[in-house]
């Protein structure tokens, strides 16, 4: 049998050429005294000042504080969607009482809310927990509601035959045949929860730590090198952060591919 591992694409080591040649041409570039290397610094500078951080004792406690906000925001935001498209989905009333103010909302940019969050909530963690949640909530929940809506009625039919109580029908009918779509729907809810995080610790600065926070530093202080580390450092837990959600909707959604 087949181990997930099998399952998942292989790495294309082509993939790596491009970052390589930009790396090289980046060193040729600044190495050449073309540029001016307080503006374009050197690779090997940035790599001096990760590695100064990463030394440094606020490189655990950014990275934690980070993911501690990305996390809680994520849940937070992804219960209350799954929740919203189910109600949308499975009850008429609901969907036409709630229906049009959620999709008026959905339209509005999530960093329209940040003057909002700001006044009631501060810029302290809960503030920020709760911007992410907002940036979670709407992918699941429309993804969550276009599962619901996708469930053929005469699966429905079968379930009255049967007797389903709601109960029965929402965990043996409605929220399996929903799967495909909600766990899609996380996996999109997760990447815009680390964009979320980002854009709140930047926009909602405070006295806290976080990755964001390292390149704010970088900018007040003038050390380009500190804020292209910030930058890589966060696409690269960004980036890990996507391959878990894809491995993870892999071994959840396998039997997909059996019953095809």
């Amino acid at each position: 049998m087949a181990s997930l591992k099998d399952k998942l694409p292989a790495i294309d080591p082509r993939g790596f050429v491009l970052p390589l040649l930009l790396i090289v041409v980046w060193q040729a570039v600044t190495s050449s005294g073309w540029v001016d290397t307080r503006i374009i610094v050197p690779p090997s500078a940035v790599l001096t000042a990760g590695w100064k951080w990463l030394n440094s004792g606020l490189a655990l406690e950014s990275i934690a504080a980070s993911l501690f906000r990305d996390a809680s925001g994520f849940v937070l935001g992804a219960a209350a969607g799954i929740t919203i498209g189910l109600l949308f989905g499975t009850s008429k009333l609901v969907n036409n009482v709630f229906g049009p103010t959620f999709h008026i909302l959905k339209h509005i940019s999530i960093f329209a809310w940040i003057p909002l969050l700001s006044a009631f909530f501060g810029r302290d963690d809960l503030a920020k927990i709760i911007f992410i949640a907002f940036a979670t909530l709407y992918p699941v929940a429309l993804a969550t509601l276009e599962g619901v809506r996708s469930i053929a009625r005469n699966q429905y039919e079968v379930a009255d035959v049967y007797g389903f109580t709601p109960r029965q029908a929402l965990f043996r009918l409605i929220l399996p045949a929903a799967s495909p779509q909600i766990i899609t729907g996380l996996h999109l809810g997760l990447i815009f929860a680390w964009l979320a995080t980002m854009g709140a610790e930047f926009l909602l600065a405070s006295t806290g730590e976080g990755l964001g926070m390292t390149v704010i530093r970088g900018r007040a202080a003038f050390r380009v090198d500190l804020i292209i580390f910030g930058m890589l450092i966060i696409g690269t837990f960004g980036m890990l952060l996507n391959e878990l959600a894809t491995r993870a909707e892999t071994r959840l959604l396998h039997w997909r591919g059996h019953a095809r």
